[in-house]
């Protein structure tokens, strides 16, 4: 492996930062353009992330890592940032030891759900910001998604208008969210719950953070969820004004959003999962999960 697929530009650029470095593994999806490549260089590992043209999250990961990790990276949970040339679409971070949680024994472990919450709060325990336009700009994407490519039928998308439509645009209280946490993005070293991927990150309402872990581990396993809750110490979903409704707008917009990209990206399973959010969100708006 070598770093042929990625641009001239890319390849010139690494060359400087990274001269003779050897790709050892790929690390990418395949559904999207960004490349995940593991390097060594000089007898250290890193991480480099090129982005395709279509990329629209390499800026996200990389103000992240500028603004808000350090409550993680002090103490040794997520990547360092090495190298970011955003116009080039390249980043290059130190690489993290761990074996993905995803899909194996640990994503069922209590213990590492606390530690996930545990981090989760450190993260959102953060400088945020009130936004008086968040919440209709949450609804224009909403509907923007409805006016994509998808496969949800013609009287759900009316109904899902019609809610949103619907709904109040209070201010919202904002935080540093990680923006895809699940056990996809989290590794464990030595039995200590690790962070990686913050290319959905960004500032909005912390129970988001939450969404997809309600639609995936907490409904399969409550323990998981009671787990998690002691770490994160209180629920991000309960703990503000208009809370309960807050959230139901939330699991929507989430839900809308994964199906409609899953659709779009050929991701079938992550799909049906969005279809599932959708119904159970509209089945029962009171629902925390």
């Amino acid at each position: 492996m070598d770093f042929s697929s990625l641009s001239g530009e890319q390849q010139t650029i690494l060359a400087r930062w990274l001269p003779g470095s050897i790709v050892v593994h790929d690390h990418s999806w395949g559904l999207v353009e960004t490349q995940v490549l593991e390097v060594v260089h000089s007898g250290c590992r890193y991480i480099v992330k090129a982005a395709g043209a279509g990329d629209g999250h390499l800026s996200r990961e990389i103000e992240a890592h500028q603004k808000w990790l350090s409550p993680w990276t002090s103490i040794g949970r997520a990547p360092v940032l090495v190298h970011h040339d955003l116009a080039a679409g390249l980043l290059v971070t130190r690489y993290l030891p761990g074996t993905l949680v995803l899909d194996s024994p640990a994503a069922d472990e209590p213990e590492v759900y606390r530690q996930a919450g545990e981090l989760l709060d450190r993260m959102h325990n953060q400088p945020g910001a009130i936004d008086g336009d968040y919440e209709a700009t949450a609804n224009e994407k909403s509907l923007w998604w409805l006016r994509q490519p998808h496969r949800i039928d013609d009287e759900t998308v009316e109904r899902l208008r019609a809610e949103i439509g619907s709904w109040p645009t209070p201010p919202a209280r904002l935080v540093p969210t990680h923006g895809d946490w699940q056990p996809r993005n989290w590794l464990v070293h030595h039995d200590e719950v690790r962070v990686i991927d913050l290319g959905r990150a960004a500032l909005r309402p912390a129970m988001s953070d939450l969404t997809r872990l309600a639609a995936q581990e907490f409904r399969r396993d409550p323990r998981l969820e009671a787990a998690f809750l002691v770490g994160y110490v209180s629920d991000p979903r309960t703990n503000e004004a208009d809370s309960a409704t807050a959230w139901f707008r939330t699991r929507v917009h989430e839900a809308i959003g994964t199906a409609t990209w899953a659709h779009q990206v050929g991701d079938g399973s992550f799909e049906a999962q969005g279809h599932r959010m959708i119904a159970e969100a509209l089945a029962d708006p009171s629902s925390s999960g």
